[in-house]
């Protein structure tokens, strides 16, 4: 059982969730801690008693989810580094669009975090009636409460996922979020949070809190792009992208199992970039199963290109983990084995091997 008296720290960066109906549309809103305390407040008392007491800090600007940068995500994890030890918990309360980003970028930065950091919006602002955003709140400040947890998940729609393995698979719907090849950490169910065991990173596997909070400041703007191929695509279109000097690394979207067009010159691109120091990964276009890279002769020219393999990694964990790495001063061989190695259950992890 959670305990109701533990204190958690609740983060509001903007979205949605806090935002107002006006005559022009939805704007955001003002005083997002009393309309919050308000709505919690109108909960049936059983539910409103089971909720634990809480901090409430936001952002120095509120965050427009489509428009995040790394430099938010840095900032983000560096409140939480900052604030956590005082709290048995965390919510963060973002903005859906890149919510599933910016969860994945704060599991690489929040390493070894050892309490649970949950990331939760709505889909509709706090008061309009039937309104989600109010049940996710809720679901997610319970969570947060389980000293069990020990990661960073994102809460939706009464399911709990791991951040960095979640994805915004619905524009519309309530239920807008999917975790494709990892299963769902816990459920919400009849008024209780629900965590399924086994499911969760272990503490004895990731060893002490190692918080990673690099200094972004140092890759331009873009400088981490994500490729998605097409049937038609040229060598010069990717040199465009690949070659420009501001690029440091970059994901491809292959087809199938990791497959690309059998092109010299597409393949002499790959080469070319990687051999400048260029960090190049690939993941497949489909969202479930994993890529197995030099399977297909279709795709032997990524491992001569010294394309890495995401394996099972969504988008936003292959980016966000590029940029992160990226922004560390390692070498090209620790970055490559960074990349391969899981660090926050982002991947799943290589069989152990029968000598």
């Amino acid at each position: 059982m959670s305990s109701t008296r533990a204190s958690l720290l609740v983060i509001y960066t903007g979205g949605t969730i806090g935002m107002v109906d006006s005559p022009q549309g939805l704007i955001p809103g003002h005083d997002f801690e009393a309309r919050l305390r308000h709505a919690l407040a109108a909960l049936p008392p059983a539910r409103r008693a089971a909720l634990p007491d809480f901090h409430f800090l936001a952002t120095a600007r509120p965050i427009d989810s489509s428009a995040a940068t790394p430099s938010d995500w840095r900032d983000l994890a560096g409140l939480v580094a900052e604030h956590y030890p005082a709290h048995d918990g965390v919510v963060i309360l973002h903005g859906t669009d890149t919510l599933a980003w910016t969860a994945s970028s704060l599991a690489y930065q929040l390493q070894g975090i050892d309490r649970p950091v949950i990331l939760t919006g709505a889909m509709e602002p706090l008061e309009r009636t039937g309104s989600d955003a109010l049940g996710n709140i809720e679901a997610a400040m319970r969570f947060a409460t389980d000293a069990r947890l020990q990661e960073v998940a994102l809460c939706f729609a009464g399911r709990l996922l791991r951040g960095v393995r979640s994805r915004k698979w619905q524009a519309r719907h309530a239920d807008a979020f999917t975790s494709p090849n990892h299963p769902p950490l816990g459920e919400f169910v009849d008024d209780d949070a629900v965590l399924f065991p086994g499911r969760g990173l272990e503490r004895h596997q990731r060893g002490a809190p190692r918080f990673e909070l690099p200094d972004v400041s140092g890759l331009a703007e873009g400088s981490v792009p994500r490729l998605v191929l097409w049937p038609g695509i040229a060598a010069w279109q990717l040199e465009a992208w690949l070659l420009d000097d501001r690029v440091r690394g970059a994901l491809l979207e292959v087809w199938g199992g990791g497959n690309l067009p059998e092109d010299p010159a597409i393949m002499g691109v790959l080469a070319r970039a990687s051999g400048e120091g260029k960090l190049l990964a690939a993941i497949s276009q489909c969202p479930h199963g994993s890529i197995s890279i030099g399977a297909y002769a279709a795709g032997q020219g990524l491992l001569d290109a010294g394309v890495l393999s995401g394996d099972d990694m969504t988008p936003e964990a292959a980016v966000t983990k590029l940029v992160h790495l990226l922004a560390q001063p390692l070498d090209d061989a620790e970055r490559r084995r960074r990349f391969l190695t899981p660090l926050v259950g982002e991947r799943t992890a290589p069989p152990i091997r029968q000598d």
